[in-house]
This record gives structure tokens, sequence and C-alpha cells, in this order.
């Protein structure tokens, strides 16, 4: 199903036209983010969407989620994690699992600068673990706009998601992520020379897996001791428990690298804020439904419906 979600051909003609915005995080880091707009987008809720490892702001799932959500009423922001549809230049920076100050930045300027009511924050995957370690590094001082959390298929413990992407079963999986990285930096490398071209001269040979590369790159340009201290301090896994604010999180039993069991050793269980969802089959970010129509990607029609349910103003998004 994660492979066949990942062809699948789709269309968006519901979907309304989007405006680029830039979103200042750091001093020298901007996020560009696609904006679909209703026409007073301060009468209306607003959706943040977040995508995973090596996706963008267009990959299908963002798009589909924001396709139904515009829909049913909701501005959408759909957000590029640093350096990623595009965006190497805004940066001089790299991006990682850690970096849960990028989506709280730009959800407080939408709510101080625009004046947006009510604001939901929408992880996939590597989003889905940034969504929810923003959620508990809030704890119960998160701004009176956020309404809710969801976290699709969050691999919010990252040593846990990179030990199942080493196994041979997803070998595929994994050789495709880390192409993408390699390539990645290598475009970063081009652009800024005096702080990546150096320590690249070397090349990449070497690097095989996803943790090969977090402990060779990720954690020696981000500040990082190695892999292993880049996993525990920016897994969400440790910081569930404190989350205040409504969260729904959707995984898949048979999610081939984010493993089931991570969910039940996790504190979440005990946290009545939060909603686990956990359907036998679903893959990874898949969920394909029999069903044909708006309930086809049925994991995006789970998001709407927990942010419609959860909107203080029902008027809001009819």
């Amino acid at each position: 199903m994660t492979i066949a979600a990942a062809f699948w051909p789709r269309r968006f003609p519901r979907l309304s036209a989007s405006s680029p915005r830039f979103f200042q995080t750091e001093p020298e880091t901007q996020v560009r983010g696609e904006c679909h707009w209703q026409e007073r987008p301060r009468e209306h809720p607003t959706l943040v969407l977040l995508h995973g490892l090596e996706g963008s702001s267009d990959s299908g799932y963002m798009l589909g989620t924001a396709e139904k959500a515009c829909m049913a009423g909701f501005n959408v922001v759909r957000l590029n994690q640093r350096n990623c549809g595009g965006t190497e230049h805004l940066t001089p920076t790299l991006y990682h699992s850690g970096l849960s100050g990028d989506i709280r930045a730009v959800v407080r300027e939408l709510a101080e600068r625009d004046g947006l009511p009510e604001i939901f924050a929408v992880g996939f995957s590597m989003g889905g673990n940034l969504v929810l370690k923003m959620a508990g590094e809030f704890g119960d001082a998160a701004p009176k706009e956020l309404g809710g959390f969801v976290a699709v298929a969050p691999a919010f413990d990252l040593a846990a998601c990179a030990d199942a992407l080493a196994e041979p079963r997803n070998f595929l999986y994994e050789m495709r992520f880390v192409r993408g990285l390699k390539r990645r930096m290598r475009a970063k490398a081009r652009l800024f020379p005096e702080r990546y071209a150096a320590a690249l001269n070397g090349g990449m040979g070497a690097i095989r897996t996803v943790r090969d590369f977090d402990d060779a790159i990720t954690a020696r340009f981000c500040g990082f001791e190695g892999a292993g201290d880049y996993y525990a301090r920016s897994s969400a896994v440790r910081l569930v428990g404190a989350i205040a604010k409504p969260t729904f999180i959707l995984t898949a039993q048979d999610d081939p690298f984010v493993p089931y069991a991570t969910f039940a050793r996790a504190p979440l269980l005990e946290n009545p804020n939060i909603t686990l969802v956990a359907p036998r089959q679903g893959g990874h970010c898949a969920f394909i439904s029999r069903e044909r129509g708006a309930e086809r990607f049925w994991s995006e029609a789970r998001i709407v419906e927990f942010c419609r349910g959860r909107l203080r103003s029902r008027a809001m998004g009819a």
C-alpha cells in the first residue's frame, strides 16, 4: 500500500490556487509555504500541513489533504521544511527531525500577525514527529489559537524507525531515502561551498543507510554528537506525555518503517488529550480505501473530520 500510494495517479481539481509565502524562522532561515486562503481568512480555521522526509509541499498526501480541507472551509498552508521543495537557497543550514521551532514560528506568525483565530498543525511521518515535538514543548502554554494537532504515521521514535528502515525487507525504501539525502546534500554544497564542500571532498560513498547519513552528515552539521544523540534529543516520544491540546495520531500496524510497537510503549496512551487510531492495514502515509471519491485516501478525510469536530465555532468551516 505504501508503494501504491506513492505512484497512484491523482488530480486535485477542487484545490484552489495557492500563493507562496516566506516565513522567517531564524535570522538566516526562511521556509516557504503554499497558501490557500478562503475569501475572508480570519473568519475561517486554518490547517498548517508539514510533509515527511524527502517530501515537499507538493507531495500527494499534502495536496489531497489540502483539497479536502479547502472544500470544508479551511485556509490551508502547505509548508515546506527548510531545504525542501526547491528552497535550499533560503537557509545555509540543513533540515532535520528536531527542528520543531520552524513550524512553531509559522504557527505564531499566523496567529499574531495574520490574526487567524483557529489553527491546527498536521504532520506526516517526519513532519508528524515535528508536530508532536512542538505540541509537547508547548505543554499547557500553547497559543490559544492552536486548536489541536494531527500526526499521521509519525516517526516519533527516530532510533526505532532507523532500525526498521535498515531491515532487509525495507531495502528499497532506505535506498530511495539515502539517494535523495545525498542528492540534496550535494546541491547544498554547491550553494554553500564554504560550509559544506570541504567536508564532502571525500564523497559520501561509505553512507549506505539513513543512520549512516545521520551519523556522518546530520549530526556533524547540526550540533549533535552522533546519530544516537540526534535521535534521542529529537524524538517526540519523550514529550508526548506533556501534550495538553486535542491530538489525533493515525498510524498503521503494518507500517514498514514506523514500528507499531513504539506506540504501545509510549506514554501517549496515558494522555487523555491524545486519540490513537491504528488500523491493521494502511502502510506508511497511504491508507488507501476500497471506497471511491473522498474516502479513497482515507486518512486525509479523517484529518479534516477530526479538525472540524474540534472547531470552537461550528459556523466556521461550514
